[in-house]
């Protein structure tokens, strides 16, 4: 099994690369779905979140308001670092959960990780694929796309890693300031490699079994 981590920016095109990945034959392990899941109505995650914030973070219908919540946290680091203690323990154990589920020899696991830099996560996976665009680009998308004001879009690119430091500890790099067709064919040649690591890696001699 080929364990990749997969992180980029916010509005840099991860989750099109994930599902492009998936196509190709890809496991994915998604931490945004699952950090989701972990904050769900009636879960201890999301017990703790309101502890943490308070109830002003719950919509009418008990659900987590993700957008007040990232107003709050987005803006204060402190904060941030509050939820982030919260939820990324629950998100880990579930990620391994999923990841066991999946261990035939010849599996690639895809983990897609938003904080995979910010969290000091690299040396988890064998290799860390980065997706890339300019900052610029991040911009224009989550404005544009997203529906965020430009101080909005702002706040959550600077709560993030910069463009340097994933750009450091990347295995694989995509760039992603192309049309569609173009990321398809790199994302096809990305999984190409991916292939050739894994059956290199069962070609490597085993350790014995105690």
């Amino acid at each position: 099994m080929l364990k990749v981590g997969l992180t980029g920016g916010i509005g840099a095109g991860k989750s099109e690369v994930s599902r492009l990945l998936v196509a190709c034959g890809a496991v994915l392990v998604d931490a945004d779905r699952i950090a989701r899941e972990v904050v769900a109505p009636g879960t201890s995650g999301l017990a703790a979140v309101v502890k943490a914030f308070g109830e002003e973070v719950l919509t009418p219908d008990g659900a987590l308001d993700r957008p007040k919540l990232g107003s709050i946290v987005f803006a204060d680091p402190e904060k941030l670092a509050v939820l982030n203690a919260i939820v990324h323990p629950l998100v880990g154990a579930r990620s391994h959960e999923l990841e066991s589920a999946a261990a035939a020899d010849d599996a690639v696991v895809v983990h897609d990780v938003p904080l995979l830099t910010e969290n000091g996560l690299a040396p988890l996976y064998d290799v860390v694929v980065v997706v890339d665009v300019d900052p610029e680009t991040q911009l224009d998308r989550l404005v544009r796309l997203r529906g965020m004001t430009e101080a909005d879009a702002r706040a959550r690119m600077a709560a993030q890693a910069t463009r340097e430091q994933r750009l450091e500890i990347a295995d694989v790099v995509i760039d992603n300031d192309v049309p569609l067709p173009e990321l398809e064919r790199r994302v096809r040649d990305v999984w190409a490699d991916l292939v050739r690591r894994t059956a290199a890696r069962g070609a490597e001699p085993q350790p014995p079994q105690e």
